[in-house]
């Protein structure tokens, strides 16, 4: 979610509204503190999602492909995490008796959720069927094994069903479909393991039973809506999914029980658009994102809690060709190419919309360009790649002054922790008679975080009880 993508975004937000769209404000725009945050990984000029999520939440650099680990450690082999572990913001916040969170709409194990809990050197290990058996006899866990046996998260919502259910297990939604069985060979049922070790827990699968849970009398709910990633919202089943503005109020409601406060991350599934060189599912996503930010700043108070908006990384996602005010974002150019043909002004600089035909580029007179439509690329990839510039950081609540300038993505977790008084920022939060006050006396420790990413939201509150 580069800054491209977040005024198309604006853009096609208030075109939705009926309205010409250059004018609009997301909510996100509204923070009142904006910086900048430099994405490279130690290894790579451009990141990927795992480095990044490292950086955001743990608040050290790694190298690409990994999670939960410094840089010592080898892509790949898979001992070599051991004693390079880093600690995530949500393992600091539960440490310290907050209840935590995380919502996506992709796989719960996917790389950015996945950094607030899991210490592994290959992001692909969602189970451990993606390791080899030298792997596991060496005592190495799965990415999903990890969720449930790592730190103790009050709430987990997304996708990802296959991969904590024994292999050859039929899934509850769609029984028939051999791709959406359970993959585990170590034949466990995560979801079993996860509930019998937890009081006041809920496991969900479906809409109606995420609205039968009541938030007064559940602790602990996981929620697992597909059995890889959600869907796109476009293609969303309503009827059967909630969508990410439901799951976050259900989790705010869960978390702020707790008088010391909570942790939430949240992510939506924006990245997955733009790999598909769709910027329609890409947009519609992030309208998706704002409308869940929206949905937590009503149910939080800015004076109590930290909340973060923030993006692991841009795409090659452009936006010109000197269309008329009110075009639609997702319209042609005003104006043909060199080839004397139309150009939509968003596109992107590579990826699976490369089309050439006899030399010629794609004629795109009479397509739909504004329905399930890739737009073009200059290079052909079966993926889009992510972008290498910096991007975005939105900030509002407690200590969000701090967000100035620009910054490494390693720093965002050292505010968040010295805004909640976590370790290893606990010093400044004594007092002399021996209680935790913050010196700068505008935060407790007992509120709460929002993060969101993309990709992401993290809410943190770090000083009481929210404000309804």
């Amino acid at each position: 979610m580069g800054v491209t993508t977040i005024t198309a975004a604006r853009i096609y937000q208030g075109q939705l509204a009926k309205q010409p769209g250059e004018e609009n404000i997301l909510e996100m725009e509204k923070f009142p503190y904006v910086a900048l945050s430099k994405t490279y990984n130690v290894d790579a000029q451009v990141p990927d999602s795992a480095g990044t999520g490292t950086a955001y939440l743990c608040g050290v650099k790694t190298n690409s492909g990994m999670l939960g680990v410094s840089a010592a450690a080898q892509h790949g082999i898979c001992t070599s995490a051991n004693g390079n572990e880093v600690t995530s913001i949500l393992h600091r916040a539960r440490q310290a008796g907050k209840s935590v969170g995380v919502v996506t709409t992709t796989r719960v194990q996917h790389a950015s959720p996945a950094a607030t809990y899991a210490h592994i050197v290959d992001r692909d290990w969602y189970s451990d069927s993606q390791m080899t058996q030298s792997m596991i006899d060496s005592g190495c866990k799965d990415i999903a094994y990890q969720l449930v046996h790592n730190t103790d998260i009050n709430v987990i919502l997304g996708g990802g069903r296959v991969y904590m259910s024994a292999q050859g297990t039929p899934d509850p939604e769609y029984p028939t479909s051999s791709s959406s069985r359970g993959v585990r060979r170590d034949m466990q049922n995560l979801t079993d393991i996860w509930l019998s070790k937890r009081q006041n827990a809920k496991y969900v699968w479906n809409k109606d039973q995420f609205n039968a849970v009541d938030p007064a009398n559940t602790d602990y709910l996981m929620g697992l809506f597909e059995p890889k990633d959600m869907n796109y919202e476009l293609r969303r089943n309503t009827s059967a999914d909630p969508s990410l503005a439901e799951m976050t109020e259900k989790a705010i409601r869960i978390l702020s029980k707790n008088p010391k406060g909570f942790f939430l991350f949240v992510e939506d599934k924006i990245d997955h658009g733009h790999h598909d060189t769709n910027a329609k599912n890409s947009l519609t996503e992030a309208v998706e994102f704002d409308k869940a930010i929206q949905k937590a700043g009503l149910m939080t108070s800015e004076t109590d809690t930290l909340t973060i908006v923030t993006a692991d990384h841009s795409h090659v996602f452009t936006f010109g060709g000197y269309p008329d005010r009110g075009n639609s974002i997702l319209g042609k150019a005003s104006s043909t190419a060199s080839d004397r043909l139309p150009y939509t002004s968003v596109l992107y600089g590579n990826g699976p919309g490369f089309k050439i035909t006899n030399g010629t580029r794609e004629n795109i007179t009479g397509v739909d360009i504004e329905g399930d439509y890739r737009q073009q690329t200059a290079v052909p990839l079966s993926s889009e790649t992510h972008g290498g510039e910096d991007v975005a950081i939105m900030a509002k609540g407690p200590h969000a002054h701090l967000f100035h300038g620009i910054h490494e993505q390693s720093y965002i977790p050292h505010v968040m922790a010295y805004a909640a008084c976590l370790e290893p920022y606990t010093d400044h939060c004594k007092s002399n008679s021996g209680l935790t006050t913050p010196s700068s006396g505008l935060t407790s420790p007992n509120s709460g975080f929002l993060a969101y990413s993309s990709i992401m939201l993290v809410l943190i509150s770090v000083c009481g009880a929210l404000l309804w």
